[in-house]
């Protein structure tokens, strides 16, 4: 897809807010919308506090619709040393199921109320950012977009070849290679449920039908490993130490601090250390494959780029694609104790 002028604005402007100046008010001042406010805030359910409901000196802008609906309304009109109790409801659609639809009460302490200052988008902002001119930062931003839009549009790319693969092969399947791999989505569909408080009744499905579609993805993984594999070890396709060294680098940067425990873990499981290299060896026989297909380059609009592939697909095919439960979101991350063996695409 083409980067138009207007995506490049936009880029800039968002840049821009994220690098205006701010002045402090004076204490009497009220907070306006469009002001950065300093504040501590805890939130609680039923008088208790939640995970991931605290911060402290954060900076929030106000009108930004960072913070869920009607948190920053209630800022509005505060002043610095204010001590507020902020009520709000949490969307129905809110990514953490614990917390979907649930009244919350949040405890808010105002630090400080800054005034936004005046930011011209001209060579000189550039240069404060580390670049020669405005075209040039505009450059950079657009061979950024069109990076974002390049790895979209590989993982559409391999989603189309995968679906060709598993359309044009059928073969009898290791029922213990199926097994196993049921066992471990389903463990990890009902841990995900599990720890987000859900039952089977706030699911759109029975346990019956999630099985028989958890069933179906198994046997989709299985069938296009082994023909990956197939494909893979007839053409000599072959994973390096190199390769594997630098994905085990990039997971240690993910745990700052514990780095060295990362790079030892991996080190001492085989089935860790394999985790890393399937991925690879998989994008490798996906790029052997492309290199001798015939690929035809498209043209599409931004918004047909992004959209969900799953959005036009028949409800078989939806079923076989279909994702587990969404997983709860960690406060932090941690290093990996026993980390699971990561699996292919669906």
């Amino acid at each position: 897809t083409e980067v138009p002028e207007s995506d490049i604005d936009q880029a800039l402007e968002r840049l821009a807010d994220q690098n205006r100046p701010y002045e402090a008010r004076k204490e009497s001042e009220k907070a306006k919308s469009g002001d950065r406010v300093t504040i501590d805030y805890e939130g609680s359910i039923d008088d208790v506090p939640f995970e991931g409901g605290k911060g402290e000196n954060s900076y929030l802008v106000l009108g930004s619709n960072q913070f869920i609906p009607g948190f920053e309304d209630q800022i509005v009109g505060a002043k610095t040393g204010d001590d507020l109790s902020v009520k709000v409801t949490f969307p129905e659609d809110y990514p953490a199921d614990q917390l979907a639809g649930k009244e919350a009460v949040f405890a808010v302490k105002v630090h400080e109320i800054a005034a936004p200052g005046e930011l011209a988008i001209d060579d000189e902002f550039a240069k404060g950012l580390g670049l020669e001119s405005l075209d040039k930062l505009k450059e950079a931003l657009r061979e950024q977009i069109q990076g974002e839009h390049l790895n979209v549009t590989r993982r559409k790319l391999k989603r189309v070849l995968l679906d060709a693969l598993d359309e044009t092969h059928s073969f009898e399947l290791p029922p213990t290679l199926v097994d196993q791999e049921f066992d471990s989505i389903w463990s990890q569909m009902t841990n995900d449920m599990e720890q987000a408080g859900r039952t089977w009744d706030d699911e759109d499905a029975t346990e019956e039908e999630a099985r028989e579609d958890y069933r179906i993805i198994a046997e989709r993984r299985v069938r296009l490993g082994l023909v990956l594999a197939e494909i893979g070890e007839k053409n000599s396709v072959q994973v390096s130490e190199e390769e594997v060294s630098q994905a085990m680098m990039q997971q240690a940067r993910q745990f700052p601090g514990q780095e060295q425990q990362v790079w030892d873990y991996y080190q001492k499981n085989p089935q860790a250390l394999a985790s890393l290299r399937a991925p690879i060896f998989e994008d490798k026989v996906v790029e052997h494959i492309l290199s001798v297909a015939d690929v035809t380059d498209k043209t599409v609009t931004r918004e047909e780029l992004l959209r969900d592939p799953d959005s036009d697909d028949k409800p078989a095919k939806k079923a076989a694609k279909k994702k587990p439960a969404a997983k709860k979101k960690p406060a932090a991350k941690k290093a990996p104790a026993k980390k699971a063996e990561k699996k292919a695409d669906d």
